[in-house]
């Protein structure tokens, strides 16, 4: 005989055998999770079997029958759980006689002390309920027969779905709308300290929704994983009733250490890590789940008017946003040509388009991603590095892509060591998050301070970063700077780019802990810190982080007293560094291509163009793939050159990544000379094939002679082809940087990258009359960080009030 047969066999002497039976079951260790589950829901059925049919008989009550629903119905009965039951009756039997088996059902069970949530309810009865009541219809739908009438629920329980699948369209929206209330007071269950395992946001309750999302036939949740979660989320439930007696749901800090000695885990983080785990798969396949039911409800509305119109059902409208990805009703997914085994750089690219855009990920693309798409060579190439900036620097829809690429365990696969820090708890009360989302909210901070720094992408990343260290032992700054420096190394940034985050990580504490814990009157003090941060690019993005990172961390860890105490040490230590601000650099001698192209220029009177392919180095046998494309143009100088020169670019939708712009004289046949304007350009195609340098060429000289008007252009594409809302950027920052050159006035822009960005800079200066002495542009992820070298017409520098003007002049231009 099995065990579940003893337990069952010595709980049929009545309520002293099943409470005794029921005691010894819960104490059995070897038997523990679903097991124990099935088994003491198996128990109290054979129990309350036995009471109902021997209370049916003597009552003399026919077409009845007690039914479990609710967690008792799907068979999930923890330790503590209330025993929901229906009796069920088909209304030919008299009221005392119902009343009288209701009462021989109930009491036993409240003798014994157990929790019970009880209905006595015809057919129609229970229809009008759960037509009344979504809370009693979504227990229902797991009805479940227990004792007497077999076919009377399997009636009831038809009927119900029916009800619920026929209603769905209305009532999905009211149980979302029911979820999202609950999630607003109860929290996230994946961030709390102390979480509620059943009525967070990610918990039992938003399991059990999906099951009933499920059941309505009109959409589904992703199945992977989701078993495994609900699994973890009970067997914690479980282990927590078992070790405090009570019912409760709720895990509270003194009772993790008790808990995670029941489930036979090492300490307390282990057993809120596993249940956070558990909790972001389900919230994730909730986010998935709502989505995919809005986007059906939605068709169903509009495609019967559509129908109509057109006679038949409409193709899906698809709208390129990179190369490989397109927007489709609502999400973005891979483009039909996209080969994700082929691109490595498509799950960033796909990513990065879709935070731009604010758009979701679609569940089937980022699948797709994870399971074709190759591994990334080290070092990444740029492209690659260049999405995830611009991935980072999208503000707050990071996060649910970020989260998307998660789920399908894409992060991890490109940042290994992201895996120390995922899901793990911070058990600082001050700290809102767990150590990974905090990285992700960091950066969403960061991003909204990207205009008060030259290196926003060095900014981001260092975001994204400074933490890493806590899934090590000992400081964690001590250890984030090591592997700081291997990320940064790994996803390709340069030798000193690289030892500049490793400084940033290594010190991301230094501003805030000095500024609140040491004399800044000391002079020892401001000169600690400047040796120790050693540039003022650096100590840029120090203060920015520190920012960041304590918005990002609570409300309680940032406050006007304590950025005033920062603002005032990095003043300090500022002019300190000041001293050893670079001077402006030397340009480079012209190649002897460019040497070249201007000669040519000269003899020709107009613009010569060279394109060049521009690869990453091969990765073992494969052959070199293209990344971007360098663009020479040598022209001789004229107004308006810039604006006409990035409007033809913007035109034929090429990105500009990087641009530099100067002025070389060159001798003539009468033995004068004249200016000729170099300009070199890294630009890649937004999407699709690259022009060719004869179209460049062409349509460079109309826009030159003014038959082709760039603005107009632009502004048609624009209304044709709006824009999405997409990423809310911070707003540009125009400045002046003062005793950055002698020779002429150094006009610095710091705005969000887009179509015709530089075209609009240069009409600005340009309207100004202004003339530009040299240019030099780079687009780091999504923000552009151009800085323009300006004269008067008499090649001097501007005064003070003048620049200023200017500054102003093209801020407003870019608004």
């Amino acid at each position: 005989m099995t065990s579940l047969e003893e337990t069952t066999e010595q709980a049929d002497s009545g309520p002293s055998g099943y409470a005794a039976a029921r005691l010894r079951l819960l104490q059995e260790k070897a038997r523990s999770g679903p097991p124990r589950r099935t088994a003491l829901a198996r128990l109290t059925d054979d129990w309350l079997n036995a009471l109902f049919s021997t209370a049916a008989q003597e009552a003399g009550v026919r077409g009845a029958a007690l039914v479990a629903v609710g967690g008792y119905g799907r068979g999930e009965l923890s330790p503590r759980s209330d025993l929901d039951l229906v009796l069920l009756h088909d209304g030919t039997a008299g009221a005392a006689a119902i009343s009288a088996l209701a009462d021989r059902v109930w009491y036993p069970v409240w003798d014994l002390g157990l929790a019970l949530d009880h209905s006595v309810r015809t057919p129609a009865e229970v229809r009008k309920t759960a037509a009344d009541d979504l809370k009693v219809q979504l227990g229902l739908l797991d009805a479940r027969h227990i004792a007497g009438d077999l076919g009377l629920v399997t009636r009831v329980r038809t009927a119900v779905l029916a009800d619920w699948r026929n209603t769905a369209a209305k009532r999905l929206p009211e149980l979302d709308e029911l979820c999202r209330e609950r999630a607003e007071r109860q929290g996230e269950l994946q961030f709390l300290l102390e979480p509620d395992l059943k009525e967070a946001r990610g918990g039992l309750r938003d399991a059990t929704a999906l099951r009933a999302v499920a059941a309505s036939w009109l959409a589904d949740a992703p199945r992977e994983g989701l078993t495994a979660a609900r699994r973890v989320l009970l067997d914690a439930r479980d282990a927590l009733h078992l070790t405090t007696g009570r019912a409760t749901d709720r895990l509270a800090l003194q009772e993790q250490d008790p808990v995670a000695a029941e489930l036979g885990l090492l300490d307390a983080d282990a057993l809120l890590r596993q249940v956070y785990e558990a909790a972001r798969t389900v919230s994730y396949a909730s986010d998935v789940t709502w989505r995919e039911v809005n986007r059906v409800l939605r068709s169903r509305s509009v495609r019967p008017r559509l129908r109509a119109m057109l006679g038949s059902k409409p193709a899906p409208e698809r709208s390129p946003l990179a190369e490989g990805v397109v927007e489709q009703d609502g999400e973005v997914v891979l483009a039909r040509t996209a080969r994700p085994e082929r691109d490595s750089v498509l799950p960033l690219r796909a990513a990065a388009a879709a935070a731009q855009a604010g758009l979701p990920i679609s569940l089937h693309a980022v699948r797709r991603l994870a399971a074709a798409s190759k591994p990334l060579p080290v070092p990444w190439p740029a492209e690659a590095r260049e999405e995830l900036v611009t991935l980072l620097g999208a503000g707050e829809s990071t996060v649910a892509v970020w989260e998307a690429l998660e789920a399908e365990g894409l992060i991890t696969r490109l940042l290994p060591d992201w895996e120390r820090v995922r899901c793990r708890p911070q058990r600082n009360p001050v700290h809102t998050w767990t150590v990974d989302r905090h990285l992700v909210e960091t950066a969403v901070q960061a991003s909204s301070l990207t205009r008060r720094v030259g290196r926003p992408d060095l900014l981001l990343v260092c975001a994204l970063l400074h933490d890493i260290g806590k899934g090590w032992p000992g400081d964690h700054s001590v250890a984030g700077e090591v592997i700081a420096r291997d990320v940064a190394s790994r996803i390709g940034f340069d030798r000193e780019d690289t030892g500049v985050i490793a400084t940033v990580v290594r010190h991301h504490l230094l501003l805030i802990d000095t500024a609140t814990r040491r004399d800044l009157d000391d002079p020892a003090t401001v000169s600690s810190v400047a040796t120790r941060v050693g540039s003022i690019g650096t100590l840029e993005l120090l203060h920015a982080l520190t920012e960041a990172d304590a918005l990002a961390t609570g409300p309680a860890a940032w406050s006007s007293w304590r950025a005033s105490l920062v603002d005032e040490l990095v003043s300090r230590v500022g002019a300190v560094l000041a001293g050893d601000a670079a001077a402006e650099p030397e340009p480079a001698a012209p190649s002897a291509e460019q040497e070249r192209l201007a000669v040519e220029a000269l003899r020709t009177g107009g613009p010569v163009l060279a394109l060049h392919a521009q690869s990453e180095p091969p990765q073992e046998d494969a052959e070199p793939e293209p990344v971007g494309v360098e663009l020479l143009i040598a022209l001789p100088d004229q107004p308006g050159v810039l604006p006409a020169a990035a409007g033809v670019l913007a035109l034929h939708r090429l990105t500009v990544r990087a641009a530099d712009l100067r002025a070389v004289e060159l001798p003539t046949e009468l033995g004068e000379s004249r200016e000729v304007l170099l300009l070199s350009w890294r630009v890649a195609a937004e999407y699709g094939s690259l022009p060719q340098a004869a179209r460049l060429r062409a349509d460079l000289v109309r826009a030159l002679d003014g038959s082709l008007d760039i603005r107009s252009r632009l502004a048609e594409r624009e209304a044709a082809y709006p824009r999405r809302r997409g990423v809310q950027a911070p707003p540009p920052r125009v400045t002046v940087a003062p005793t950055a050159s002698q020779l002429a006035t150094v006009i610095e822009v710091r705005a969000q990258d887009a179509p015709g960005l530089l075209h609009r800079i240069g009409r600005a200066l340009e309207d100004a009359g202004v003339r530009v002495r040299s240019a030099h542009v780079s687009t780091l992820g999504a923000n552009a960080v151009d800085a323009f070298y300006v004269t008067s017409d008499r090649g001097r520098p501007l005064s003070a009030p003048v620049a200023a003007e200017l500054a102003r002049t093209v801020e407003a231009a870019l608004r």
